[in-house]
């Protein structure tokens, strides 16, 4: 094992810190679609290339040196641009799995997005509607003028059905689409 002395240690080490930190600015230019902010201590806001926001439980917040803080900031919007998919719950879990096999923020949970159950709850009410007037959802999907495979993903909430669509759907239904005062 080679020994250094002290003086020789320091410089390389300078000289480690400053090729690093060069490899940082380099890194936090990098564009990304995704923007992540610190919302408090325990809670990152993540909005995705599509603009569905994720919160991230994580311990970035609570990071006291504000570089360390913007480079794991950075790193979550880097992981999101990367998986980024329509399946929102298997994008999460593919940030998730990168996010503890990088070690990135202290990852302790991560949200499916703000749309994504509103499609859940969606899709399970049309679902819902349509078995209990005892229709298959092949023939739903015919008389609303759609694809099948588009009415599945609809209903299991893998798919953001439009106004256009959902009113086709509720007028197959004998339905209407109303909008009512929160």
């Amino acid at each position: 094992m080679r020994t250094y002395s002290l003086e020789v240690a320091t410089t390389l080490k300078i000289r480690h810190y400053k090729r690093m930190n060069k490899d940082i600015k380099k890194f936090l230019d990098f564009p990304t679609e995704s923007s992540a902010q610190i919302i408090n201590r325990k809670e990152v806001e993540v909005t995705a290339p599509d603009g569905e926001v994720f919160t991230v439980y994580c311990q970035i917040g609570a990071l006291l040196n504000e570089e360390t803080r913007n480079y794991e900031l950075h790193w979550l919007e880097v992981l999101f641009d990367k998986n980024f998919s329509l399946d929102k719950e298997g994008m999460v879990q593919n940030i998730w799995r990168e996010a503890m096999q990088f070690g990135i923020g202290n990852v302790l949970g991560i949200s499916t997005g703000t749309r994504h159950t509103d499609r859940a709850r969606i899709g399970a009410r049309i679902r819902e509607i349509r078995e209990a007037r005892g229709m298959e959802a092949r023939d739903l999907a015919k008389l609303a003028g759609i694809d099948a495979a588009n009415l599945s993903r609809i209903e299991n909430g893998k798919y953001s059905v439009g106004f256009d669509i959902l009113a086709k759907i509720a007028t197959a239904l004998g339905k209407k689409v109303d909008f009512i005062d929160l």
